[in-house]
């Protein structure tokens, strides 16, 4: 990415507190905005989230105008229906043991189950537990709001395990992988002249949107707060 020549705009999204509520379905009047927004420009998705979540939150319209989905931090890349690579990551036992000490040692102690999800190329650790309602998810987000636990815990194992990168991801979860499999990986797809905007929620260093906010110099990256504040950012674009 040499940031000189300008060519095609291509619009690249995460999906999970950008696009959507977080673990939530995307509004339908902004999907139908999206929907024409989509047919009109290169959009392209990036989220920590599997093919079969990121489908239910968007919905199949919104992903199949997608010129290409990367699910699973860009560790499972799909173009509609097509398969396009897929990459496979086992979780080192000693890091499995210490997630476990974390599940047993964290003050939260609502504990709802699905807190080690093993996905492609991807592990997502929750302590509350992926299958937690709203409200334990919004007791969890004011928890580590707080405490910044989950920040806590990335920097912990990013410390310990020179060779895994982890980052917080959504409200609850924290994204692990093998160092270099993030969302930066999808830059192989692009082209230097290629005029990129990028819009995630999670651009801080510790946040799973940072690495490709980081590899594109922070330009052209744009942070948002929730879905309402993408719309705004989108609507003078059309």
């Amino acid at each position: 990415m040499d940031g000189v020549s300008v060519g095609v705009t291509k619009y690249i999204f995460d999906v999970d507190g950008t696009l959507t509520p977080s673990r939530g379905l995307i509004d339908p009047e902004f999907a139908n905005w999206f929907e024409q927004f989509s047919t009109r420009n290169q959009v392209y998705l990036v989220t920590g989230s599997d093919r079969e979540k990121t489908i239910e939150q968007v919905g199949s319209t919104v992903y199949n105008l997608a010129a290409k989905v990367y699910n699973c931090s860009g560790n499972d890349v799909y173009k509609q229906d097509t398969s396009i690579r897929s990459t496979v990551f086992e979780l080192p036992s000693e890091l499995r043991a210490l997630l476990r000490n974390y599940l047993e040692s964290s003050e939260f102690v609502l504990r709802t189950g699905n807190h080690i999800e093993e996905r492609n190329g991807t592990v997502n650790f929750s302590i509350v537990g992926r299958n937690c309602t709203l409200g334990e998810r919004k007791l969890y987000v004011k928890y580590d709001l707080a405490t910044q636990e989950r920040h806590r815990i990335a920097t912990e194992i990013n410390k310990q395990f020179p060779n895994i990168t982890a980052t917080v991801g959504g409200e609850t979860g924290l994204d692990i992988y093998q160092k270099g499999a993030d969302k930066s990986q999808i830059l192989v797809d692009f082209n230097d002249s290629d005029d990129i905007h990028f819009y995630g929620d999670r651009m801080e260093p510790s946040g799973n949107d940072y690495p490709l906010a980081k590899a594109l110099n922070f330009k052209n990256c744009f942070h948002s707060s929730n879905w309402q504040e993408t719309w705004k950012l989108l609507q003078d674009i059309g």
